[in-house]
């Protein structure tokens, strides 16, 4: 999938100045940005859910991942997954939420699972959704720290068993550098960095990683 050009504007402010970058197959992307650095709409655009200027190419059908669970709440975990999937992939439910580690709770209904578990459904169902690509909007920027861990851990686990693209929005430098292969540095709405990293995640959680330095000077550089 690429993009050329993209410009995005919302009446007098520019939420994407001049994107260009292209996404192969496989890719596991972070895109880095303080808040209104255009993070967000450069997701939209890819999801073609925000008109643009400029050209995209390639569309490829897209699974959404939410910071917020967005559960419906009259169904249990399986039923969730299910309301989404086409008939074919129904089958696969309970050996998906199984992965994710909620064998035993496929009947349980979201106000009965723990934050957490909300969460694992939610990342369940957006990686077993018919995609080529998936998106994610901070998915991890509300949870404890040894949830964060689990859950960067589970987000790699299920990519490195499916290597479709994934691209995912974040404010954090280490969470980027734990998780991502590349990384894209948005800063007032364009690209000031697209860096890649070596090696599969996940990283160590605990250390201070060599892809953190370049990233934290593009976010903070004059």
């Amino acid at each position: 999938m690429k993009l050329e050009h993209v410009t995005k504007k919302y009446g007098t402010r520019t939420a994407l100045d001049d994107v260009s970058l292209s996404l192969e197959a496989g890719e596991l992307v972070a895109v880095l940005g303080e808040s209104g650095a255009g993070k967000t709409t450069l997701l939209n655009v890819l999801a073609g859910q925000t008109s643009c200027e400029g050209s995209v190419e390639g569309r490829l059908p897209c699974s959404y991942l939410f910071q917020s669970p967005k559960l419906l709440p009259n169904l249990t975990a399986e039923g969730n997954l299910k309301f989404v999937l086409p008939d074919g992939l129904r089958g696969e439910v309970r050996q998906m939420l199984g992965k994710v580690g909620l064998s035993g709770r496929e009947g349980a209904y979201p106000h009965e699972l723990s934050g957490g578990e909300r969460q694992r459904v939610a990342i369940a169902r957006a990686f077993l959704y018919p995609h080529e690509m998936l998106l994610m909007d901070e998915p991890f920027s509300s949870l404890d720290l040894s949830l964060k861990k689990s859950l960067l851990e589970l987000v790699a686990a299920l990519w490195k068993e499916r290597r479709q693209i994934v691209v995912f929005v974040t404010h954090d430098v280490h969470e980027a550098a734990v998780l991502a292969r590349r990384v894209i540095v948005l800063r007032r709405g364009r690209v000031v960095l697209d860096h890649p990293i070596e090696g599969d995640p996940p990283r160590d959680f605990f250390a201070r990683l060599p892809a953190e330095e370049p990233l934290v000077r593009a976010l903070t550089a004059e």
